[in-house]
């Protein structure tokens, strides 16, 4: 396999699938496929075109974390690089279309998307601790804000698998479907998105990555000060909520 095949790129109707692509190796993240990850979402974050993102694996895992062969041989490798930090920082809304496990740095890119959206095969696992590693993307910070301090320390002290439906149960899944409706539902969630004003899409998204870092009180002033500093003009007000009561009765049919 070429290094330009470990990381699929589609772009099309303002959607960017982007599908880790070694299922012979769990889409473990060896340098070829951190490389290429983190040049495509540098892309798309210039990319006025692409409205949202879907991010997926290819096979019967959605990422097994680091690749441990690499790891083990250090001169085969490359630079860690951070791809979880440039999901987040994205204009874009990213959604995780989690198709299988989702182990490690797997999880952590995982939970470095806006949206999560899990097939009933999708399995999440924290294994730093048996590996004798501390998580660096973000993993030990972010999973107990999603899912609450004790939960995320007991995935990090046992190493144990989170099932998909304890993963909704628990707030870190939007949604469970069947394997076969999975990038289906998200690329459906990808066109809603795609459908709104992208201006007050990314700010919102910026408001929220930033309101989440911040103690309430603060993040409570953020948004006054954001919501301050934007205005719509009474026209486009209008025609907006015509189109949304138009959305309304369409979906109610």
């Amino acid at each position: 396999m070429n290094d330009t095949d470990v990381l699929l790129f589609d772009k099309r109707d303002g959607i960017a699938t982007l599908t880790l692509n070694r299922p012979e190796k769990m889409n473990a993240l060896n340098y070829a496929l951190r490389r290429r990850l983190s040049d495509a979402l540098d892309a798309i974050a210039g990319d006025e075109e692409i409205r949202a993102v879907v991010l997926t694996g290819a096979g019967r895992a959605f990422c097994a974390g680091l690749d441990l062969t690499e790891m083990a041989n250090p001169e085969s490798g490359g630079p860690l690089l951070d791809p979880p930090r440039q999901m987040r920082a994205l204009p874009q809304p990213v959604i995780g279309a989690v198709n299988g496990v989702a182990v490690t740095g797997g999880f952590e890119l995982a939970t470095s998307c806006d949206v999560l959206i899990g097939s009933d095969r999708a399995r999440f696992a924290d294994t730093h601790a048996r590996l004798g590693l501390i998580a660096g993307w973000g993993l030990s910070q972010r999973l107990p804000r999603l899912i609450g301090v004790n939960r995320a320390k007991e995935l990090a002290f046992t190493g144990n698998y989170l099932s998909a439906e304890h993963a909704y149960e628990w707030g870190l899944l939007n949604r469970v479907v069947p394997a076969d409706d999975l990038l289906p539902a998200a690329q459906a969630l990808a066109r809603d998105m795609v459908e709104c004003d992208q201006d007050t899409v990314r700010a919102c998204k910026r408001l929220i990555e930033d309101g989440f870092a911040l103690p309430l009180g603060q993040a409570m002033a953020l948004e006054a000060e954001v919501n301050g500093g934007r205005r719509s003009k009474p026209g486009q007000i209008a025609e907006r909520r015509a189109a949304l009561q138009r959305r309304g009765r369409e979906q109610v049919r």
